[in-house]
C-alpha cells in the first residue's frame, strides 16, 4: 500500500519523465522582495493553473488555494514543511531551520493530498548548526514518508557568505554541489532540487551523484533569454526538469514563460526554440 501511494503520487508529479514545478512557497522565506508578484495569491494561481504547469510549490496556508479548485486537471501539489532565515540580505545572528510541525510534519500534506514534500539542507559558510538542524529535520521527515508513501524532495543548496552579495547566493562550485547532492541522496532523497553548476556541461556530475529525478532550482530573476538557453543546456545533460519560481511569477507573461519551459521539458526544444515559443506567447 505505502509503495503503491508513493509510485501514484510521483506519476502525478512526472509525465513523461519530466516536471516543471512552479515554486511560489516564498512567503515562508520573511524576504519583502521575494513577495513581488505574489501579493495576490488567488490571481497567481489561476494564471499558473491556465498555464498548464507541472506542479505548484507552496505551504500548508496557500495550499488550498490550488486544492480547492474542482476537477482533476490541475497541478500537482509540491508541499514545502520546512522553513528557514538564511534568504535575508542582512545576515541573521543566530540561522535556523525547522519543520513547520515538528510533531507531525506530514499531516498538512497528508491533509492536502500533496504529491511530494520538499525540506531544504542548507550549507552556508561557517553556520556548521544550520547544517545540522536540515539533517535532523530530513532524518525526522524521511521515516514519516516511507511509513506514509510520500516522496521526499530534498533541496541541497550550497551558498556564498553573505557578504559577497547578499542573501546568501547560489555558489555554483560544481565540486560543492555533487558533494551536497551526493548527501541528499544517501539520506534517502527521492527528487533532488539542486542548483545549477556554474558551467552547464558540469550537472552531468550532478545528476550521476543524484541516482533520482533531479530539478533544477531557479533562483533569483535572471534575463529570460539566458535562463532558456540555461534551462535546455541542463536539460541535455540530464535534468528531469526544473523548479522556478521568480523566474516565472514575476514576468509580465508567466503563462508565456510555463510553455517555453514546458516545450524544454516536454518536447527537448532548445533555448532558441523556446524564445520563440515565449516571443509567440
Amino acid at each position: 500500500m505505502t509503495r503503491f501511494s508513493h509510485k501514484a503520487r510521483l506519476n502525478r508529479l512526472f509525465r513523461n519523465g519530466g516536471c516543471l514545478d512552479v515554486a511560489v512557497d516564498h512567503g515562508v522565506c520573511n524576504e519583502p522582495s521575494f513577495l513581488v508578484g505574489l501579493e495576490n495569491m488567488e490571481v497567481v494561481i489561476d494564471r499558473l493553473v491556465d498555464a498548464g504547469t507541472d506542479a505548484i510549490q507552496l505551504a500548508y496556508g496557500q495550499a488550498d488555494l490550488l486544492q480547492n479548485r474542482p476537477g482533476r486537471d490541475k497541478p500537482a501539489l509540491v508541499m514545502r514543511i520546512d522553513m528557514g532565515n538564511p534568504y535575508n540580505a542582512t545576515r541573521h545572528r543566530v540561522m535556523w531551520s525547522q519543520l513547520q510541525n515538528r510533531d507531525e510534519p506530514l499531516i498538512g500534506a497528508l491533509e492536502m493530498d500533496a504529491a511530494c514534500v520538499v525540506v531544504n539542507l542548507f550549507m552556508l559558510p561557517d553556520e556548521p548548526e544550520l547544517f545540522r538542524q536540515c539533517v535532523e529535520n530530513i532524518s525526522r521527515v524521511r521515516a514519516d514518508c516511507h511509513r506514509y508513501g510520500m516522496p521526499l524532495m530534498i533541496e541541497p543548496l550550497v551558498m556564498l557568505p553573505n557578504d559577497v552579495r547578499g542573501g546568501y547566493q547560489v555558489d555554483g562550485d560544481a565540486e560543492k554541489i555533487v558533494t551536497l547532492v551526493r548527501l541528499a541522496s544517501e539520506m534517502g532523497a527521492d527528487i533532488i532540487k539542486a542548483d545549477p553548476t556554474s558551467d552547464p556541461e558540469d550537472f552531468h556530475r550532478v545528476i550521476e551523484a543524484a541516482r533520482c529525478p533531479v530539478l533544477v532550482r531557479g533562483g533569483g530573476k535572471e534575463d529570460l533569454r539566458a535562463v532558456l538557453a540555461k534551462s535546455a543546456a541542463l536539460k541535455a545533460q540530464g535534468a528531469n526538469g526544473m523548479v522556478y519560481g521568480r523566474n516565472i511569477y514575476q514576468h509580465d507573461n508567466p503563462k508565456a514563460v510555463v510553455s517555453a519551459l514546458m516545450a524544454i521539458i516536454h518536447q527537448d526544444a532548445s533555448g532558441e526554440e523556446a524564445w520563440d515559443i515565449y516571443n509567440r506567447g
